[in-house]
């Protein structure tokens, strides 16, 4: 890494532990649902059309945010639907303009198959302020990994309701598999010729179905040329099309290259969620036994001040491959998405680039 990058780091590492003592809470996800109109090969949560957990009811999440409401500043406080695919609810609309009238900005994270023009119509008049929507490559590689046949057409759709709204923030998230990992360029020329501003991009961890899928896993050499890709296409001038790496890890001298900043998990720190069976936890892409709380009998505010040790102090992550890692002081044991139940670390993003000769 450079002198430039090091000194960057610390700086941020000062941050960093300072956010913590402080953790100002500004996005909360919701997990509105554990029912899906898909099957994704990938899916963390083992979502299907008839869920074993109920979805919470709306008025339960609304008490849940006016018990936040006194503690925050609603105008930067964002909420996220999530699922599942939180478009199966009926009631999305109504919740949504229930946040909006508090003054909470609001959105969703969709596959896009049931969001046609009344339906994003009837979303913006309930205050929406921004949707992402998953599309995992070409027509044969997303309908691969979505399990569906209609996924790709969808997505599709949605995209192009969407660059043409007004007053909406919205990007497209791709998770990179073996699968499309050749198609990338093709995927970004497809995402510019439909107006596509910001591009997200995830590679998958295993977890949920994705642990017993090894056809999901990319190759080391795979994975850094997956950032190699990204990092070419922003420093491209005049590039129509945003792309960046999600928040998953450490990536040594990759970092501030292939994102807009360094590597920061702050689920925990800045960021909680409501899981659909009233568990609080970090963010909702964890999967091992982080929860902290449940609402149905703990008052969420009370949570979020005085638990969260585990996220806010990272330093019994240090063990096992970490405890001898050079670079551990700015990663800190990685994202917490990446841990077990039982807390194991079950991949290292600056490790495999490493073994790729990174």
């Amino acid at each position: 890494m450079s002198l430039r990058n090091l000194t960057g780091l610390e700086l941020f590492r000062r941050y960093r532990h300072n956010n913590a003592r402080l953790h100002p809470l500004h996005t909360l996800f919701w997990e509105c649902t554990l029912r899906c109109n898909m099957r994704c090969r990938h899916c963390g949560s083992d979502c299907k059309s008839t869920a074993g957990v109920p979805d919470m009811p709306a008025a339960d999440f609304i008490d849940v945010v006016d018990e936040l409401a006194p503690h925050v500043n609603p105008h930067t406080t964002f909420i996220i639907f999530t699922g599942g695919e939180a478009l199966l609810r009926d009631d999305i609309e109504s919740v949504g303009f229930e946040l909006y009238r508090r003054g909470f900005p609001w959105g969703l994270v969709t596959n896009g198959y049931l969001l046609d023009a009344a339906r994003l119509d009837s979303l913006q008049r309930a205050g929406i302020h921004s949707v992402s929507v998953s599309l995992d490559g070409m027509a044969d590689d997303h309908n691969w990994l979505r399990r569906h046949p209609g996924g790709f057409a969808g997505a599709g759709r949605a995209i192009r309701l969407l660059s043409q709204a007004d007053d909406l923030v919205w990007d497209v998230v791709t998770c990179v598999n073996p699968r499309n990992y050749d198609s990338l360029q093709p995927l970004r020329d497809m995402l510019v010729d439909m107006g596509v501003p910001r591009w997200r991009v995830f590679t998958i961890f295993p977890m949920g179905r994705a642990a017993h899928d090894p056809e999901l896993q990319l190759t080391d050499a795979q994975f850094r040329g997956t950032l190699d890709f990204i990092r070419s296409q922003r420093q491209l001038p005049g590039n129509p099309v945003r792309v960046s790496y999600a928040c998953e890890g450490f990536l040594g001298g990759y970092e501030r290259q292939v994102r807009d900043q360094f590597f920061y998990c702050r689920a925990g720190v800045e960021v909680m969620s409501v899981l659909c069976d009233g568990s609080i936890s970090g963010c909702t892409s964890i999967r091992g036994n982080f929860s902290q709380g449940n609402i149905y009998r703990d008052n969420i505010w009370d949570v979020w001040q005085h638990r969260f040790q585990k996220f806010r102090d990272r330093s019994w992550t240090r063990k096992e491959q970490c405890a001898r890692c050079k670079v551990y002081r700015y990663c800190e044991g990685s994202g917490l998405h990446l841990y077990d139940g039982q807390g194991r670390l079950l991949a290292c993003h600056y490790r495999r680039l490493m073994d790729a000769g990174a």
